[in-house]
């Protein structure tokens, strides 16, 4: 798999209003955030409701992105489930029909899993799927089951098939962790590191809000590989519209906003999921510029 450098997309899950996936939506986002400048796609991660949809439901999504033209290369989704079996059949799924890797949740249930029992586990989901790329994904506060830099470390020197890390902590002590192992592909999930984790090798940011500012994130990283200084003077307004999605939530706020200014599907979730309120929508579209 290529290394995708710059801002990778965790797209929002577009659903209709018998609670589908609306796939017309899923695929029209999909190709406006690459033709904004998003490097690629992290579909079915926290912020694309991925507990939310089953696996029939993500394969088909993803082949629709796939029958769209999109370079299946440029396709990381998220693949973290329960146990084993079912992540390996859905990462072993989503390779065969082209996907470049898959983005692993820990397995989230059991909150006494210790790291020897992670490594274990992410020895062998390497093992069912050699040859491809795992990408960890690191987000203790909604999984509850933390991969420490430690074990991150061990993983990437010990195992070929793990290349990278998201990591979703916003614990920057964490991040600049990770960024100390040479070779290792490190996502912070905030754009708001870019300026700090830049200039000690991050490969980019997958980040929630990458879904109402991909252009941005993506000039700034361009800019950074040309002069610091540049970087710098982007910085202000793409901190101002995280802070104002961050104050928030990232999912119905955000759908809210999009629906407001476009398809008003967008506003739908799943449930345990609620709408955000169309006041609520209104006043982030216009902290961040959609209205």
């Amino acid at each position: 798999m290529k290394t995708l450098r710059g801002v990778v997309a965790p797209i929002l899950t577009p659903f209709n209003d018998d609670l589908s996936i609306a796939t017309d939506l899923f695929v029209e986002k999909a190709n406006a955030l690459l033709e904004e400048g998003a490097v690629g796609l992290a579909p079915f991660g926290t912020t694309g409701e991925a507990l939310s949809v089953s696996t029939p439901e993500r394969l088909a999504a993803l082949k629709a992105l796939i029958d769209s033209g999109i370079d299946g290369d440029r396709i990381v989704p998220g693949t973290g489930l329960c146990n084993l079996a079912d992540t390996v059949d859905l990462s072993k799924a989503c390779l065969d029909m082209g996907c470049g890797g898959v983005m692993s949740l820990p397995p989230f249930y059991y909150k006494e899993a210790t790291q020897v029992g992670l490594y274990e586990y992410f020895c062998q989901l390497a093992k069912a799927i050699a040859g491809s790329a795992i990408y960890l994904y690191h987000i203790p506060q909604v999984s509850g089951v933390p991969i420490w830099p430690e074990l991150a470390r061990k993983l990437f020197e010990d195992v070929t098939e793990v290349v990278g890390i998201k990591d979703s902590s916003g614990v920057w002590e964490n991040t600049e962790a990770l960024l100390a192992i040479e070779g290792m592909i490190i996502y912070p999930a905030s754009e708001a590191a870019l300026l700090k984790a830049l200039p000690l090798g991050a490969t980019g940011s997958i980040t929630a809000t990458a879904n109402v500012q991909a252009g941005a994130i993506a000039k700034l990283i361009e800019a950074w590989d040309r002069s610091p200084v540049e970087a710098e003077a982007l910085f202000p307004p793409i901190e101002a519209v995280r802070k104002a999605v961050q104050s928030r939530s990232f999912i119905s706020p955000q759908k809210r906003a999009l629906s407001l200014v476009g398809d008003k599907r967008w506003a739908t979730v799943r449930p345990p999921l609620s709408p955000a309120t169309v006041e609520d929508g209104e006043a982030l579209a216009r902290e961040i510029g959609l209205m």
